[in-house]
């Protein structure tokens, strides 16, 4: 399971920097501001999930069911907030219906706050 997650939190950590550098640079000329800084926004927390799913995979404090539960709890997270950012930021030039996608983006971000809350309580429970 280590495995898998460090091979996700590396997948999650080279896509955010191509998705950076494409909206940096190709997306800049044809997103608005808001647009582009809501574009930023999930390439950001795409980030800061992969780090954090580095982590998970590394550190041995928790056992492979907790790892696991985190994992999943990121992955869609990840999936539901940046992947409905990506969307919605983008909705100018896809043309794509995305209207359906404001309620899915907070429910990924409570997925990540659900995420971070577990292993706090993992953490916690923990007896030394």
């Amino acid at each position: 399971m280590d495995k898998k997650i460090l091979l996700v939190a590396a997948f999650l950590g080279f896509t955010a920097i191509i998705l950076g550098a494409f909206g940096a640079h190709a997306l800049k000329k044809v997103l608005s501001i808001e647009q582009l800084q809501s574009f930023e926004v999930g390439v950001r927390y795409q980030m800061y999930h992969a780090l954090f799913l580095f982590f998970i995979g590394t550190f041995a404090f928790l056992n492979e069911k907790e790892r696991l539960i985190i994992f999943w709890l990121t992955i869609s997270g990840v999936l539901f907030f940046s992947g409905s950012i990506y969307l919605l930021a983008t909705n100018g030039i896809t043309n794509l219906k995305t209207k359906f996608l404001g309620p899915i983006t907070p429910i990924g971000g409570l997925l990540l706050i659900s995420a971070w809350s577990y292993l706090f309580y993992s953490i916690l429970s923990k007896k030394q």
